[in-house]
């Protein structure tokens, strides 16, 4: 039979990226007494991982608990960029309802629509949140409208539509039912949760039922699987099998080793979970998420949606420059197949796969954003490797046709700089579906565009709008290929002496281009060294010396004045590099390179192209 479990409840936060959920979990930590009254919190505790704290966004999705008024609550926390899509399908199996966060100012954007409509699908119950309420220019009552228009857009039922909406201002450590009610502290979020949230059900006294939602991966016991006790109760040492939904042949005997509820921000080792518990398994070599962990007697796999496909390519390879292994701790092909298949532990949306080279790996994301954030951590580890430009992964349909992975992109910018993106995202083979009025006198253009026509576009972007744009993506599907487009209109300066960068060298390049390079850097021949105003690469000797001579004028040994090169960060890398480059990536540098560095096979090879 089955029965409520009063004294639970699972919620995941769900918003857009920056709209305030990790702060919003921060706050529920601190007032519900998780930390000591003297306890030194850094700000956004949640996001645990060095780069997560660096760009303020969540990357991996994170469980905590906090108890109110004797009830445990179940808190995940969940990411909003779209390229992380893959971690919010999966934690949304394990609640019962969520909070959604919208910025009180922006009001919902695009990634709010995405997130909502997974929860509406599977039909959850949603809290509506309005943070940032204490900003100058927050509109609240707009911005409730707006909400309720994206519900109707998103066909919601009469239940979902008729949501509590709180009024809240995350960094201040208050919400409120009524915009008028006195700022005092989170506790009408607390009781929102305890009323509108159900109660997990389940079933107690029938066999055993966990679905593995996520996977976390420690180096000291291995794989620990994430997910809730469905039905019956989970003890320690209990004989059970690990079958799959999508997955009918398998069927394996397995022994739970250790078992974890979550409390605060620790796991505290249990000896039983009972229906409606979240909890971390430990000591199942083999764990995967979407398996089911079940009693013997009565194997029965829980569905499980499958997680979207990778939309985007690169390929990973061993560095071969002439400055190979001088500045990486991990630098083989065993070492860098090793991290990339250890990554799949714990990133469900990954793909790696082998090529004919045993030096080159393929590896597919949900996006730019999804690699590079790999590839960071990986540089951040030690590792030395080479990227080459991201590509799309094409379909065929069953007539043979080819088809591309399509993108919504969302833009909002000042007005005077629309005209700039239009052309620039037409040119890119972006269709304008609509303009409209944006929060704070901003206009929102809506695009239909293929994914690889904004490879490489971000950079641009930043600079047409001067900084001031916003750029959203969210996946839409695959459609027919649109035909060939040309990702870089300008070339590449390229060295082609080895040596150090001298000052007389670059004086005389500068002329030519933008370089990426000051006095003293390293080079070799075919390292990209700047970019080219015209189509064509240029090659340039950045190593060159002064000749010196018996004669001397007074004006001969005046200061040469170099113009600051322009150091690009790894995403600015990404989008520069064309189809022939590769991006060299160490843990302390970042070189552009041409693929083939010799330059009379370069041309060759070009001319086979034409």
């Amino acid at each position: 039979m089955k029965i409520k479990r009063e004294d639970v409840r699972n919620v995941a936060i769900i918003a857009h990226v920056d709209h305030g959920k990790t702060t919003l979990v921060d706050q529920l930590l601190r007032q519900s007494g998780v930390f000591r009254a003297n306890q030194e919190v850094q700000e956004r505790v949640m996001d645990s991982n060095d780069l997560e704290r660096e760009r303020g966004i969540t990357i991996l999705s994170k469980n905590t608990a906090v108890f109110y008024k004797g009830t445990k609550i179940n808190i995940i926390d969940t990411p909003g960029h779209a390229d992380f899509g893959g971690e919010v399908e999966r934690v949304l199996k394990m609640v019962n309802g969520v909070i959604l966060v919208v910025d009180a100012y922006e009001g919902p954007m695009p990634q709010t629509k995405f997130v909502l409509q997974k929860a509406l699908e599977l039909d959850l119950p949603v809290i509506v949140c309005l943070n940032k309420i204490d900003r100058p220019e927050a509109r609240p009552e707009e911005v409730i409208d707006e909400t309720l228009e994206l519900f109707m857009d998103l066909d919601a039922s009469d239940e979902q539509l008729d949501c509590p909406f709180l009024f809240a201002s995350a960094r201040a450590g208050f919400a409120k039912k009524n915009l008028e009610d006195p700022e005092v502290d989170m506790s009408p979020l607390f009781e929102t949760i305890l009323d509108y949230i159900p109660a997990p059900e389940g079933d107690p006294d029938a066999p055993t039922q966990v679905l593995i939602s996520t996977i976390d991966y420690n180096e000291y016991v291995g794989r620990i699987g994430i997910g809730k006790v469905d039905n019956g109760k989970l003890r320690v040492n209990q004989e059970c099998v690990q079958v799959n939904h999508h997955d009918p042949d398998k069927f394996r005997r397995i022994k739970i080793g250790k078992l974890y509820e979550f409390d605060g921000l620790n796991r505290v080792e249990v000896q039983e979970a009972n229906v409606g518990s979240i909890v971390a398994i430990s000591g199942i070599a083999d764990l995967h998420i979407g398996d089911t962990i079940c009693s013997p007697e009565k194997p029965e796999a829980i569905p499980f949606q499958k997680i979207s496909e990778p939309t985007i390519a690169m390929y990973f390879m061993v560095n071969d420059s002439p400055l190979a292994g001088q500045e990486g701790k991990y630098v083989t092909s065993r070492h860098i197949r090793d991290r990339l298949f250890r990554e799949l532990n714990t990133d469900v949306s990954l793909r790696v796969e082998e090529t004919d080279s045993a030096d080159c790996f393929k590896v597919s994301g949900r996006g730019e954003l999804h690699l590079s954030v790999l590839i960071e951590n990986m540089r951040r580890e030690g590792f030395e490797f080479a990227v080459s430009k991201a590509e799309v992964l094409y379909k065929y349909d069953e007539r043979g046709r080819k088809l591309e992975p399509i993108e919504i992109a969302y833009v909002d910018v000042p007005e005077e700089f629309t005209g700039v993106v239009i052309q620039k995202l037409t040119a890119r083979k972006g269709e304008l579906q609509g303009m409209s009025k944006a929060a704070g006198g901003y206009t929102r253009l809506e695009f239909s565009i293929p994914s690889r026509g904004l490879i490489g576009y971000r950079g641009d972007f930043m600079t047409d709008t001067k900084g001031n744009g916003i750029l959203n993506t969210i996946f839409e599907g695959y459609a027919p290929y649109k035909g060939d487009l040309s990702y870089r209109q300008t070339g590449s300066l390229i060295a082609y002496e080895a040596g150090e960068a001298i000052t007389y060298g670059l004086f005389n390049a500068q002329e030519r281009g933008t370089l990426f390079i000051g006095p003293g850097t390293k080079v070799y021949g075919g390292m990209v060294v700047g970019q080219s105003p015209k189509s064509e690469d240029i090659e340039i000797n950045v190593c060159k010396t002064k000749k010196l001579t018996n004669t001397r004028s007074s004006s001969a040994d005046e200061a040469l004045k170099l113009t600051p090169p322009k150091i690009m960060s790894l995403e600015q890398c990404l989008d520069f590099i064309d189809t022939d480059e590769l991006l060299e990536v160490t843990p302390k540098s970042l070189r552009l390179r041409k693929k083939i560095l010799d330059p009379t096979l370069r041309k060759r090879a070009s001319f086979r192209k034409d």
